[in-house]
């Protein structure tokens, strides 16, 4: 290193410790306070891991003045971890049992970014009515992951019943989920090549569709009881507002983004599967607030109906679903790396993959949603708030810890 590029970085070093912002405009999350918890004046409390208003196995080290949060830190560890580094001591066949661990309210969407790098390595090309069925049950999985949300969302702010119709609503999907893969919530059902196998019998996509009907008469009782209710009306409006200069710097995606006016949707700015020949807009929002992000995810489950109702009409009829495959047990994947990812329910997701050629992965990498709407923003946003609006804000950022501590 030249010496003025070295003096430069110890100057640099130097208003970093003495806390001197370094240029005119200082990130907004750079800085840290300190409160004397002594003075009597500030009251720490912890919100999670155990609690009906977190999103999971996750807590909330919550510093108060009176009833007003001063400052939050998030809180993770309490859930099964440590994803990655179990995917590479294990063979590529194997990681599929692990993957669709990473987030539990929408499993598919790791099996099939994991099968999609593999494939992508290997040099695999799915077969085409392959390809619908997965884009199918991505956009059922979305669905109930969307339905379950919406109704945790309504329960955080005391409408209690909307949680029970949404997990009662979820239980239908869940229903077609065993019909077809076997399994209720982890189904491992897309594998590299394709999918296991295909639809039971000629009458589930009728099925499908009388589920799809049941979920459109829910969207109809949660707008009467929810978004047209005073009450949630007043605690949501303007609560948790991201403006939309937030969106790049913290890594901001899906429906918290575009509830911002942000349009940025994996489907459609690097459209995979068969999205490309769907038809759908992205819904945009003005300001992302709680209510905001609400109303946009109710109208995304309306989206995804409608997305479900034309792959089933347009996808092809009869053939395979899944390519040959070597010995899965003893498979050497080419050497290379990828990176996939996907238009998950709660945002963008990602994975890269590295193989050395051998059997084994030789590094993976899962990136969610969660880990920049849960811990950096939730950590901003939490500060100023009443402590019982912390719940309804957490549930509007649709974090998953799994995917925090892959």
């Amino acid at each position: 290193m030249k010496s003025k590029e070295l003096s430069a970085t110890i100057e640099i070093n130097k208003q970093a410790a003495n806390k001197t912002p370094i240029s005119p405009w200082e990130p907004f999350w750079a800085e840290q306070k300190q409160f004397d918890l002594k003075s009597g004046k500030y009251l720490k409390i912890w919100h999670g891991p155990q609690h009906p208003g977190v999103t999971g196995n996750m807590a909330l080290e919550l510093t108060l003045q009176g009833d007003v949060v001063v400052e939050c830190k998030t809180h993770v560890g309490y859930l099964h971890r440590g994803f990655e580094k179990l995917m590479e001591r294990r063979k590529f066949i194997q990681c599929f049992p692990i993957v669709c661990r990473i987030c539990v309210p929408e499993p598919d969407y790791n099996e099939y970014l994991f099968a999609a790098a593999v494939e992508e390595l290997a040099g695999i090309q799915v077969p085409e009515r392959g390809q619908w069925i997965r884009a199918l049950v991505l956009e059922m999985i979305r669905l109930a992951s969307l339905t379950m949300g919406l109704g945790g969302q309504a329960g955080a702010f005391g409408l209690s019943p909307i949680g029970q119709w949404g997990v009662a609503h979820r239980d239908f999907i869940l229903d077609l989920f065993e019909e077809l893969t076997g399994g209720r919530i982890y189904h491992m059902y897309i594998v590299p090549g394709g999918v296991r196998q295909d639809f039971p019998d000629d009458g589930f996509p009728g099925r499908v569709e009388e589920v799809l009907q049941k979920l459109e008469k829910l969207i109809l009782d949660i707008e009467r009881v929810m978004f047209n209710n005073a009450v949630f009306k007043s605690r949501a409006r303007g609560l948790g507002k991201i403006p939309a200069d937030w969106i790049e710097p913290f890594g901001i995606t899906g429906t918290t983004a575009r509830a911002a006016g942000v349009a940025i949707d994996v489907r459609k700015d690097n459209p995979y599967l068969i999205y490309d020949q769907l038809d759908f807009e992205i819904i945009l929002g003005t300001e992302s607030d709680v209510y905001e992000r609400t109303l946009l995810r109710k109208e995304e489950i309306l989206n995804s109906i409608n997305l479900i109702r034309q792959i089933l009409k347009k996808m092809p009829r009869t053939g395979p679903v899944r390519v040959k495959l070597p010995n899965v047990l003893h498979w050497k994947v080419p050497a290379g790396e990828t990176y996939v990812r996907a238009e998950t329910g709660r945002g963008e997701m990602g994975y890269y993959l590295v193989s050395d050629g051998s059997e084994y992965p030789r590094r993976v990498h899962v990136r969610g949603a969660s880990y920049t709407h849960a811990m950096a923003l939730l950590e901003q946003l939490a500060v100023g708030l009443s402590i019982a609006d912390v719940a309804g804000l957490m549930v509007s950022l649709q974090t998953c810890p799994p995917e925090i501590e892959r």
